[in-house]
């Protein structure tokens, strides 16, 4: 069985490119493969490998300055979710575009034991913060949906609507929690003080509510090979579109459009025959990779 890691942090990083270095020997050392994207601003990624692995790069992660309250979620996944390592410096852990934002001025967390007791409120809206292909999957009960592209949409959305919000109090939830940290900063920025976030994210709630109690509804989507995830962090039936990343359930791979691969319905008029050329060969040379490497299939690029 494969441990895998979600964790996330936000501490100042003096030199990112010696963190990246550092982590990704540790890393490589203990076998663990995964995605780790380093800023200024701190760390953020998945990682996975046996548990004595995972834990060595953990506990290189909290030798750091700044880092020894790392928190991180840990699930099982029957085979490595991950192709392969990578360690990526970025300008901001994830992306929302807001420079001088402070993450750590974020709203009130809201362990998920408490979380139906506040979105059961009447004066509270609870906003997902995750982006339209995500909440197309699953979502909580009564959830306000921005419909974002990316994260970075969010600021102009809540600029945007943040007037059918008056007079509320403001519940915002995303996958791990990292998202909300931003999102939550955002409107207190903008003048808002009762704004709360689900800690540890939709996982955590998956991993500690009872289904019979759950307001969740339908699947989790996850950035690793797994793709979604339900209550008791247990696998869902989806699967990737090569073309566009969208999470696919059997009907969508059921639908004409579908080519594994190469295009779904959410993107086949998206691309060109050349690009659907590109991919097929694409898919190819993914198939050849994945036999010679005992079945596991490469990260999409």
């Amino acid at each position: 069985m494969i441990t895998v890691a979600a964790l996330y942090h936000f501490a100042p990083v003096p030199k990112p490119e010696a963190f990246a270095a550092s982590l990704r020997a540790a890393a490589e050392a203990a076998a663990v493969k995964g995605s780790l994207i380093l800023a200024a601003e701190g760390i953020n990624g998945t990682i996975a490998g046996s548990p004595e692995g995972v834990r060595a790069v953990i506990e290189a992660i909290r030798r750091e300055p700044g880092f020894r309250d790392l928190e991180w979620k840990e699930s099982a996944a029957a085979e490595m979710p991950f192709a392969r390592l990578k360690v990526r410096l970025k300008a901001e852990i994830v992306t929302m575009g807001q420079p001088g934002l402070d993450p750590n001025d974020c709203g009130t967390h809201v362990p998920p034991e408490a979380w139906n007791a506040l979105i059961g409120e009447p004066d509270v809206a609870i906003i997902d913060t995750r982006n339209a292909y995500e909440v197309a999957i699953g979502t909580f009960d009564g959830a306000h949906n921005p419909e974002t592209e990316c994260f970075r949409d969010f600021p102009a959305w809540w600029d945007a609507h943040h007037s059918e919000f008056e007079g509320k109090r403001i519940a915002m939830f995303c996958t791990g929690g990292i998202r909300c940290e931003k999102s939550t900063a955002y409107l207190k920025s903008r003048g808002v003080e009762d704004v709360y976030h689900l800690q540890g994210g939709i996982l955590k709630y998956l991993e500690t509510v009872p289904e019979a109690e759950s307001r969740w509804r339908g699947a989790c989507f996850v950035f690793d090979e797994r793709v979604a995830l339900g209550h008791g962090l247990a696998t869902m039936p989806f699967s990737l579109c090569r073309a566009c990343g969208r999470p696919l359930s059997g009907e969508d791979r059921a639908h004409p459009a579908f080519e594994d691969g190469v295009a779904c319905h959410h993107c086949v008029a998206t691309y060109s025959d050349d690009d659907r050329a590109r991919f097929r060969e694409r898919q190819r040379q993914m198939d050849l990779m994945a036999e010679r490497s005992g079945g596991i299939e490469p990260e999409r690029p």
